[in-house]
Order: C-alpha cells, then structure tokens, then sequence
C-alpha cells in the first residue's frame, strides 16, 4: 500500500507513527492509578505536549544535523522567536493559534536565513562558534535591550489592556484553535486506569505527524540525497563545480523553521514567552536528543527527545514519600539506606542519573536509540533456511553480457 507519495516501506512506517502517536495517552499510562508504580506514568497532558513539541524540535535539528553533518548551538534563538511572535499574535488580535503559529514559522525562517548566511561562510566547529555566538546575543537582546519587545526578565504575557482586536465577547481567554480549548481534558476512567485525552496535545500531535511527514519526503527526495553528499565529503563535491552553500543554507533554513513552530507551540500550550528559551542550554538539550536518538535516522529524534523529557520529569518528581513508599516492606535499617543513597540520583540529583544514562547509551549504543531498536530487530529475524542435502552445492550463475 502506498500512501501520499511514499514508498510502501514508508507508508508503513508513516502509520505506525501516526498509530503510537494518537495512542500515546494510553501508551503512555500502563500502571494503575493506586500502584507504587504509577510514578512511571507520563500520560499526562503537560509532559505528552512536551514529547510531540519536542520531538518537532529535534526533528527539525535532525535535518541539519543528521544530514548535512553541521553541528549549530543556535537553535534557541528561534525556539524563542516562535514563542515571541505566538504571544504578540495573543496581545494584538486574540487567543486563537492559527494567527500565530504560521507567523512564527515564517519569522523564524527569515531570522534563520539572516544568521545561516553569515554562519555558513565558515564549516566545523567555526560554524557551531558562530551560531552559539548568533544565540546568546539573541539571549541578550531579549533579556535586556529589547525589553519593550520582550518584557524583558519578566517575559511575555497578555494582559487584560492589550488590544485583541479579534477578541469576541464569548471567545475563551485562553489559546484555542477556534474554539477548541488547548487546556481541556478528557478523564477515561477504566478499572484502576485513568486515560487523559488532552485537547492541545492531540493538537500538537497532528502538526508532530504533518512535519515527521515533510521530514520523511525530505530524506527520499533528491535534495535529501545532496545533503547527505555534502555530509559525506562536502570538498569532493566543490570540486565538481557543485555549490553546496544554497542547499546547506536551505536545510539550516527549514530547520530554524521547525524549531520556530517549536516554540509558537509552547505559548499555545502556555501563553508566555520569556528569554530563558534561547538560552545555549535549549540548545544543546536538542543536540543531545539528535544524537541519542540517532542522529541522520528518522525516528532518532522522536526517541530522543521522548528519553529526555521522559526521565528528566520521572527521576526529579520522585522525593521521599514515594521511596518510603517502595521501600516500605523492608527492615528499617536497609530501607534508611536505601533512602540515603537514592537522594544522589532522584529528586533535585536528578541530573546525576540522566548523565549516567547519556553514558550508558554514548558507550553502549554510538548509534542512538535507534540502534538498540536494530540490533533487537537483528535478534528476531528469520535465518535463512540451509540445504539438508550435504552433498549438493549449488552451480553460480553463467555470466550474461549486458
């Protein structure tokens, strides 16, 4: 079966994402309400808008990176740009996204064409230099200089005297796609099991799908395929008479893009806007996502992102009542212990576990998420049959002339 385009490998692949994505929710939430292990649950709205935001983010990166092999720490710049233009479409005309979110796209897209054609002019690690220089001006800009922009250290919120001048009488004061409140829920009771079905993060699970989509054709197309080649040996190409700077510029471009809707969906899922967004540390959290997921395959950024977020919500919510709680069957001596050891990695140490397991996958999987995936898959498959008959060896075949 082939679908919009794609091959039936793709199309395969394309509903299996579009599958594990709406059903997220219930994925996602597989231990009871009333069980000690019901901390491991993630299937709540805030954390699920995170993945599928995320996840867009990184898939973004992904294209320049995993692609073209050119590492930026600017991302960040434009993750803020998105959320800033979202929350001023808020202030100017109402609560409805789908003034915003284009916008954002576009003016990140044009502030990544401004900073890709200067950044570009230099390649490696002059290169990376160059865009985390780009982002943390951006970072100060905001912060400080273009306060009447930004509001500064305050951030970007609306307030009850701002003009909307689309607002209507009975529209919700809140981000909703007309009329469809990005903040309600619905509860599935079942058993033990309680299911929330959340109106913004279905929202933004479609876009996740529509860009993994755009994503998926840009890797099969022939553009994909020329920026793989400038990864592989971009001089080679030179040499050619090819000029590889337009179709680098072009994914940096679609990148930024990707990243500004990023962030134009953090302010339709909360409506402020503030400098800590492009911060460097934004943008090295989705280098780290690329390449843990596996950085120039398509669902690395996806596994990447859900693995951070993921533990990094786990591991911090996770403080002494809960251990008491597990330990709980134990003497209390062992479960003091216990106790006592697990502050170094749960809780505000959270970090500390999140980098052993950056380790563990670095050291053990240098391909990412991704390869774990491969190598499970390699586990299963079916060996070839072998001939039973010992003395049979099969002729080669004759040599055709073409």
């Amino acid at each position: 079966m082939k679908l919009l385009g794609l091959s039936a490998k793709d199309t395969r692949f394309l509903l299996i994402v579009i599958f594990l994505t709406l059903a997220t929710p219930v994925l996602l939430q597989p231990f009871p309400e009333n069980s000690g292990l019901a901390t491991f649950n993630a299937g709540y709205p805030d954390l699920m808008q995170r993945f599928a935001i995320f996840g867009i983010f990184a898939i973004g990166f992904n294209i320049l990176f995993g692609l073209t092999g050119y590492l930026s720490f600017g991302h960040a710049a434009f993750l803020g740009v998105g959320s800033y233009t979202v929350v001023w479409m808020y202030k100017l005309l109402d609560y409805n996204v789908v003034w915003g979110l284009p916008l954002a796209v576009v003016t990140s897209g044009v502030f990544a064409l401004l900073i890709g054609f200067v950044s570009l002019r230099r390649s490696g690690i002059y290169f990376s230099i160059l865009t985390l220089a780009f982002a943390q001006m951006s970072y100060n800009l905001a912060y400080s200089v273009l306060t009447p922009i930004t509001n500064g250290e305050t951030g970007l919120q609306v307030y009850r005297s701002d003009a909307q001048v689309l607002l209507g009488a009975n529209e919700p004061t809140s981000p909703h796609f007309f009329g469809l409140v990005m903040s309600k829920s619905t509860k599935l009771n079942l058993g033990d099991w309680q299911f929330t079905f959340n109106n913004g993060y279905y929202f933004t699970a479609i876009i996740a799908i529509i860009v993994f989509y755009i994503s998926l054709r840009i890797f099969r197309s022939p553009f994909g395929l020329m920026l793989r080649a400038i990864k592989t040996n971009q001089t080679r190409l030179n040499y050619t008479g090819i000029n590889t700077r337009p179709y680098a510029l072009a994914a940096f471009v679609i990148s930024g893009m990707y990243a500004g809707l990023a962030g134009g969906l953090m302010a339709a899922m909360d409506p402020l806007a503030g400098a800590e967004r492009m911060q460097w540390t934004a943008s090295g959290e989705v280098v780290l996502m690329v390449i843990l997921g596996g950085a120039g395959t398509l669902m690395g950024p996806i596994l990447g992102a859900g693995f951070i977020k993921y533990f990094e919500n786990i591991f911090s919510k996770i403080n002494d009542q809960i251990l008491q709680g597990w330990f709980a069957w134990m003497p209390d001596w062992l479960s003091g212990l216990l106790i006592e050891i697990s502050h170094f990695f749960v809780g505000k140490s959270w970090h500390l576990t999140l980098g052993l397991l950056f380790m563990l996958v670095v050291i053990f999987l240098p391909g990412g998420l991704v390869e774990a995936g491969q190598r499970i898959a390699r586990l299963f498959k079916k060996k070839p049959p072998e001939d039973k008959d010992p003395g049979h060896h099969p002729q080669p075949a004759p040599h055709v002339a073409e």
